[in-house]
Formats: C-alpha cells, structure tokens, sequence
C-alpha cells in the first residue's frame, strides 16, 4: 500500500487545515495517510522511514523556511520517498525546491493535484516514475471538497486560545470559507498564484468542520480567508448558520479596509453572530506608501473603517508594514502617533510595530522602479531579496525596534508598555513631535479580546 505523509511547519498556530483537507481527499480514495505537525510534534522517523511520499505544505514565508530545514533530516531517514511541495508558497519557489530534491510543486488548489500524484506514484510502484510532473504547477480549477479529516491531528488544545475579559482562553478551531482574492495588492503572495482570482468552499463543508471542532472542544472559530467579503452571498450566510447552531461561539475574519467600507451595513450582522476580532492588512498610514502597495484604500479610508468598528463595538486588529524602502523617521513616528491618537495601541500586536517589507521570489512589488533600484540579491536561506533603506539609520532603527518588541514580549510587558518603549526609543532621534502623551489607563489587557498568536504574515 502507498503510505504517504503529509507535514506541517507552521499555520499561524491553528490545527492545519492544510493537512486535513487533502488527507480527506486522499483517505476517501483509499489512501493511507499520516499527518504530521510539526509545530506540535517531532519529527517521527518510522513513519518517515516507511513513506512513499513525502508533502510539505507551505502557506506561507515562515513554513517554507521551516520546511526547507527539514529537507535534508527527511532525505537521511528516507533516500527513496517521492518528494512534494505544496501550497501558496510552493510555485513561488518552485527553482530552489526542485535544487533541494523536491519532484513535484502543486501552487494554487493542490487537493486534486495531490490525488493525481498519489495515483500516479501507486501506478507506478516498483517501477521509476518520469520525472516530468504531469500536475499543473498553479491550478485554479474549481474543486467539490471533501470535510476535512482531523483524526489524527494534535488536539486543539496545542493551538492558538483566544483571550478575552477574565474568561477562561478558549480553544480555537480554524476553518477557510474561499480560497485566493480577487484584489491585487502589490506585496501579497496571493497575487502572483490566484491573479485576482478566488474560489469558494462548499457551505455544507465548512459547517461540518465547524461543527466537527466545535465537538472537539472548540469555542471560538477562525475564518482564514485572505478576505472574508471577497464573497458575501457565500460567507454570510454560512455565518447566519454557524450563529444558529452555536450561539455561544465566537469568531474572528480578515477583511480589507476597502470592503468594510464598501460593506459597512454588514457590521451590524458580524456583531450580531459573535464576531469579536475584525483584523484588516492596513500596512501603513501614508498614501504614498498604500499607493505604491496598491492597497486601494487611503489613510482617510482607515480612519473612517476604526470609527465604523467602534461605532458597531467590533475590535479592529490592524496589522502594519512599517518598515518599507519609502519609509522615513518622521513617517515612522506619525505611524506610533496615528496608533495612539486612533486608541488602537492595545488593539495592535507589538510586532505589528516591527514588520519590514518582504520581497519574494515572483511578487508584485519586483514591478515599481524604485525597489528594483534598491534590491540586493536573492537570499535563498531567506527566501526573499535583500534591500537595504536610502537612510542607513532607518535599518538601524528597525534593528532596535524589532530588539525591544522581542524583549518586551519576552518579559511580558504589556502593549501599552511596549509601545511607549518604542515612542521614547524614536523620540530620542527626532524633534519632529513632541514627547508622547500620557497613556490611557486601561486597568486590565484582557478586555480587549486577542489571539494568542499575533503573527500575520
């Protein structure tokens, strides 16, 4: 029989999706498959020792290097075993996979690619398969899902909790309504795989592995698409229907500041169906900057959407990159100055504080003039291009921003506190504003609900 293994590295710190959806797929075709997470787990040598194939998923920046340092443990333990990679950021370095041994990428909607390959190898076993992959390297096709299989999969307790208002953390399960997005921000990864694309899971599907969590003991659901009103006749209604089953779970999406502008009469549905985290990729408070990103929204945009959520008493979580080429001191500073100002110093992740702009292999940003003046060489180990700032001592700020956020949250400092560290720390190389107001009292962190895992990227 084919024994296959399917491996995580790292999904944001949910119980992947990315291995129980296509371990659905291939288990309903009489596959044997064994899922591994190892984020959770070590790797486990006899399964390793015993597979015909080996596939990596990859979503994104953080599990491809991840997954790269694992290659070679893998090759030593098994020589022979067919060799995958597959998800968002497969097809985005498809050149550096294939010089590590990698034999087939599957970009874009891999379920049935992954299925194709399982039945080629199985045809093909004690015989040499060509080497040629016959599955398309970025698929788009629309795909019937299966529910995703979670039998084997660590116990939601080992993920993200969410953290909220002296109530015990609860568990949180992870579930994605579509696939891809219709926008097409510069910086994105899903935009040189989907190219404006997006495709829907079936609503039957995604409330059966609601409901599947929910009786394994989750209580507050992550929607992760890459935008959650790219397709509100679909998305909605699945929300309606959660609510209706499971008044007491809460959940979380990501929208565009554009769509919760354009959508704004929806809010009152969110609130009304237990959402109780919005987070939105504003990236930055400069126009110039948005432009450039083309991010389709402006400053103004932002402003009005962190109105819009307090008036509907949603927590917007913003996530920033406010470390980019066009970045200057005093732009910096008016970023720290806009988060105080707004009230989203406690609604905003330190290390949202501390992104630098990442250029990977195939993105869009390789297009504007500018950056590609800037741009060093490709970092394989990294997997992006090396920049460096006009203004050295804008690196070297990002340097000690990124230095103080890391110690902040390792001494458990609050986020009020790692802010004000940050503002004293810029305020002593510019006279471009005046020292930092006294801070609000907020006499407990916990009010605000938050996700025990702030990465977004």
């Amino acid at each position: 029989m084919l024994r296959i293994v399917l491996i995580s590295t790292y999904e944001l710190g949910h119980q992947p999706l990315g291995l129980a959806s296509p371990a659905a797929w291939l288990r309903q075709h009489g596959f044997h498959v064994d899922c591994v997470d190892l984020s959770v787990h070590s790797l486990p040598p006899e399964i390793i020792r015993q597979a015909h194939l080996i596939a990596f998923h990859i979503p994104m920046h953080t599990a491809t290097r991840l997954a790269v340092e694992y290659v070679s443990h893998v090759q030593n333990l098994n020589a022979t075993a067919h060799l995958c990679f597959y998800g968002l950021y497969a097809s985005l370095n498809e050149t550096y996979l294939r010089q590590l041994g990698a034999q087939t990428i599957l970009g874009g909607e891999y379920e049935a690619g992954l299925l194709n390959l399982c039945r080629r190898l199985h045809n093909n076993q004690g015989r040499e398969i060509p080497a040629q992959q016959t599955e398309p390297l970025i698929s788009l096709a629309r795909q019937d899902f299966f529910i995703p299989d979670r039998q084997d999969l660590p116990a939601l307790s080992n993920y993200a909790h969410l953290h909220w208002d002296h109530h015990p953390p609860k568990k949180t399960g992870y579930v994605e309504t579509t696939r891809g997005c219709k926008h097409s921000c510069r910086h994105c990864p899903i935009v040189p795989v989907y190219e404006g694309k997006f495709r829907i899971i079936q609503k039957e599907v995604v409330l059966a592995d609601i409901r599947q969590q929910v009786m394994a003991g989750a209580e507050h659901i992550t929607f992760g698409d890459p935008d959650f009103f790219n397709g509100v006749g679909h998305t909605i209604p699945i929300l309606q229907a959660l609510h209706q089953e499971f008044p007491e779970v809460t959940y979380d999406v990501i929208i565009k500041i554009e769509h919760l502008l354009k959508q704004s009469h929806l809010l009152p549905i969110l609130k009304k169906t237990g959402c109780v985290i919005i987070t939105s990729a504003v990236e930055a408070v400069d126009n110039h900057v948005l432009s450039l990103l083309n991010k389709k929204h402006t400053v103004e945009d932002f402003i009005q959407v962190v109105q819009l959520c307090q008036k509907n008493e949603l927590i917007l979580n913003p996530t920033f990159i406010p470390f980019t080429p066009w970045t200057t001191l005093t732009d910096y500073q008016k970023f720290l100055s806009s988060l105080f100002e707004l009230e989203l110093v406690d609604q905003t992740a330190p290390i949202q504080l501390a992104i630098r702009l990442l250029v990977t292999e195939g993105s869009k940003l390789l297009e504007i003039r500018d950056i590609q003046e800037l741009l060093g060489r490709f970092n394989q180990k990294n997997l992006c291009y090396e920049w460096h700032h006009p203004d050295p001592e804008m690196d070297e700020l990002h340097a000690e921003v990124l230095r103080l956020v890391s110690t902040g949250v390792k001494n458990n400092q609050t986020r009020q506190e790692i802010f004000e560290t940050l503002w004293n720390c810029v305020s002593t190389k510019t006279h471009a504003y005046a020292s930092l107001p006294e801070l609000p009292f907020v006499p407990d962190r916990t009010a605000i609900p938050y996700l025990n895992e702030p990465w977004y990227c």
